[in-house]
């Protein structure tokens, strides 16, 4: 599922101090995992529990909420670094794999889509909850964007978190179900497919 980046509704004029996101945003590297399998739980807990329970959490984090290497390797992901730490994350994806880290994965998720007929992705996004509605998620979707309309594509989707789901939404992006993935133990996560053309 995609962004526990949270979202700022606050008046127009303190969005603007919000859009001016710290840190460095760049490509994330290998050797970027064991700092992105910190931030990623964090996230996860101080930013969607609002949304779901600490049980829901709990199941969600490694399969859905976790680290994709394919991503890193695609040259596809992207990090936000401030005070030597990573502090935010997301990307894109020219795969089929719509969510998920690397202990979820399916036959024919990893196939390349065709940028003409395909929908490109858009992945695991998470925030450290110390640097949220500072306008992190928004560079790094800039960004994604930016790139898959480089890369050929004309349209994007995702499967948002509830937490998610603003951010998105103030990018244009519609929502076309709403839905609930079945995790281990029965429990269920409600998510949000959304898509945007170009």
């Amino acid at each position: 599922m995609e962004s526990t980046a949270g979202h700022d509704a606050r008046g127009q004029g303190e969005r603007r101090e919000v859009n001016a996101a710290p840190g460095k945003l760049r490509l994330a590297r290998e050797a970027d995992i064991p700092a992105l399998e910190t931030l990623i739980p964090l996230s996860v807990r101080g930013l969607q529990s609002v949304h779901y329970s600490a049980a829901q959490m709990d199941a969600a984090i490694g399969p859905i909420f976790g680290v994709d290497r394919q991503l890193i390797r695609d040259g596809t992901y992207f990090v936000v670094e401030a005070e030597g730490r990573i502090i935010g994350c997301g990307g894109w994806s020219k795969r089929k794999k719509l969510f998920g880290g690397d202990a979820h994965r399916t036959a024919g998720e990893d196939e390349l889509l065709d940028p003409q007929r395909d929908a490109a992705r858009i992945r695991a996004f998470f925030v450290h909850p110390d640097f949220a509605r500072r306008g992190i998620g928004r560079e790094i979707l800039k960004a994604c964007e930016t790139a898959l309309v480089a890369a050929g594509y004309r349209q994007a989707e995702l499967s948002a978190t509830l937490a998610g789901e603003p951010l998105y939404a103030a990018f244009g992006f519609q929502v076309v179900e709403r839905y609930e993935f079945t995790m281990a133990a029965g429990l269920g996560l409600p998510v949000v497919l959304m898509k945007k053309g170009f």
